[in-house]
């Protein structure tokens, strides 16, 4: 199977969405109990955390955790946005930096102006998307509301109806968000399912299959049951481990038969090209400890720049934070997926 394609289905009865890449499953979301990240509460500020800089906050979802509360008082309303899932026995993480995020275009209540994705450089392209952006949001404008807008490189190849309609869309909930006039804490909307999420995210042209059961017909299930293992085929003899602990995401690399080190440094280039997509379909996140296979300390930069490219492919923010005292790698990845829940009995 050739090319992508993206397939709608349930997991053990929860929404999922999977995108396959040349018959390999290359992304994975599944729904779970938890807090959709995009979901906005007014929520009420409950205690500070003294020495963290940050507030715990009541939400009908449970407590949640706020960053940098300058100026933030208990009891005090307050807006704030899920920003990813919580780690096991935590509080929900969120924001107040709010976010509608859309397919073709992004709000920004707190970045004022219209701006186009970088990645788009064509200037003819770029002048006829800000005529779009300013025509659309003109009556936004008119009321007196600042809402910043961000068009998405989606809108390349886009309609310029259906890019207008994205940006009317998504600039009417949040003025309908920002404009709440209730008290107490409420959820004001609801973050996106998988099914909206692979639409809004994956852009690049594919096959779309919405049956049911297209996860069996499509080998989604095989590829599901070897992402729950935590071995990882590298080719050529190597592999790596990818396993979840409570305090970390632990990444082993092996070589295989290959001792040598031009051995390792070729294991370890290829778990840098793997990573990436390892962490997506399990649904991991967090701290992450990479022990990699032996090579000479002067190939490490060789090895960074093959970690950092792959990571530039990838929708996740990921952080190099770099190299331990014992040469094991760190990276700090946010929680972005909920985690590959274990098989059913």
């Amino acid at each position: 199977m050739k090319g992508n394609t993206i397939i709608l289905d349930h997991l053990d009865g929860a929404e999922a969405a999977a995108l396959m890449v040349d018959g390999k499953l290359h992304d994975l979301i599944i729904d779970s109990d938890a807090p959709r990240p995009g979901t906005v509460y007014r929520a009420i500020a409950d205690k500070p955390v003294k020495g963290q800089g940050g507030m715990f906050l009541k939400t009908p979802d449970g407590s949640a955790f706020l960053r940098q509360i300058k100026g933030l008082a208990p009891g005090q309303e307050i807006l704030v946005q899920v920003s990813g899932y919580a780690e096991p026995g935590k509080a929900i993480p969120v924001t107040q930096k709010l976010l509608f995020k859309s397919r073709y275009a992004i709000i920004t209540p707190d970045a004022p102006g219209l701006n186009v994705s970088r990645s788009i450089r064509d200037d003819d392209l770029r002048d006829t998307l800000l005529e779009i952006a300013h025509e659309t949001m003109a009556p936004v404008a008119a009321e007196g509301r600042e809402l910043g807008l961000i068009l998405r490189s989606s809108c390349a190849d886009a309609d310029a109806d259906d890019i207008a309609d994205d940006i009317l869309a998504m600039a009417t909930l949040a003025q309908t968000v920002l404009d709440d006039a209730g008290h107490g804490a409420e959820v004001l909307t609801e973050g996106d399912g998988p099914h909206i999420l692979a639409w809004r995210d994956w852009t690049d042209p594919a096959e779309v299959v919405t049956d049911e059961g297209s996860f069996d017909a499509h080998s989604v299930l095989d590829a599901i049951d070897a992402a729950r293992g935590a071995w990882v085929d590298l080719g050529g003899g190597a592999s790596m481990y990818v396993e979840e602990t409570r305090a970390l995401v632990a990444v082993d690399v092996n070589t295989g038969n290959d001792a040598s080190l031009a051995g390792g440094l070729k294991a370890n280039l290829a778990a840098a090209r793997a990573l990436p997509t390892a962490l997506r379909v399990r649904g991991l996140g967090g701290q992450i400890v990479m022990d990699l296979a032996p090579m000479p300390k002067k190939d490490r930069r060789t090895f960074e720049s093959a970690l950092r490219a792959a990571l530039r492919g990838d929708t996740i923010e990921t952080a190099l934070v770099g190299w331990t005292p014992l040469g094991h790698m760190e990276l700090q990845r946010k929680r972005a997926r909920a985690p590959l829940p274990p098989e059913a009995v």
